[in-house]
């Protein structure tokens, strides 16, 4: 019998135990550029130095997917967070488990991360990829690179993890 992920919206509160939003609704700000520039600071905890890593920037990618999706794997970083934001400000799809020794089925979520969010997971998250229905999407990925240390587990499911068409 297949487990079956419904999303639910992102918002700051239900991803909390998962990481951070990254988003300016309700976020503080102050004023810089002679009055022309919001400028919103600290929006993620980023967490990248562990064992002589550095941060870096990236773009990652992804392809479009094909409804029902079958989750097959997922993965950690133990080492760092991992933040990823819509370069084309499109609605994405996040799932996510608590930090564990493996996933945990019933503890999965499934969110949409709408236009205008991005999120950062915390260190040892577990997460698939961002998956969108429309398209090839690239992100901005602010992770961890160089130092020592494994900083990417995976866990392949004996399950049949279904996500229907959303």
């Amino acid at each position: 019998m297949a487990y079956i992920l419904k999303p639910e919206p992102l918002t700051a509160a239900t991803f909390a135990p998962f990481g951070d939003v990254i988003e300016t609704t309700g976020r503080e700000f102050y004023l810089i550029n002679y009055g022309k520039t919001e400028r919103y600071s600290d929006l993620a905890g980023l967490d990248t130095l562990e064992n002589g890593g550095k941060p870096t920037i990236s773009i990652f990618r992804s392809q479009p997917v094909q409804f029902p999706l079958r989750i097959e794997v997922m993965e950690r970083h133990p080492l760092s967070s991992q933040a990823f934001i819509s370069l084309e400000r499109q609605p994405f799809f996040t799932l996510v488990a608590p930090t564990g020794e493996q996933p945990v089925l019933e503890q999965m979520r499934l969110f949409l991360v709408g236009a205008h969010q991005g999120i950062n997971y915390r260190r040892g998250v577990w997460h698939h990829y961002m998956f969108s229905p429309a398209g090839v999407r690239d992100f901005i990925c602010l992770d961890r690179t160089s130092g020592t240390g494994n900083n990417c587990d995976e866990h392949r499911f004996s399950e049949e993890i279904l996500i229907e068409a959303c």
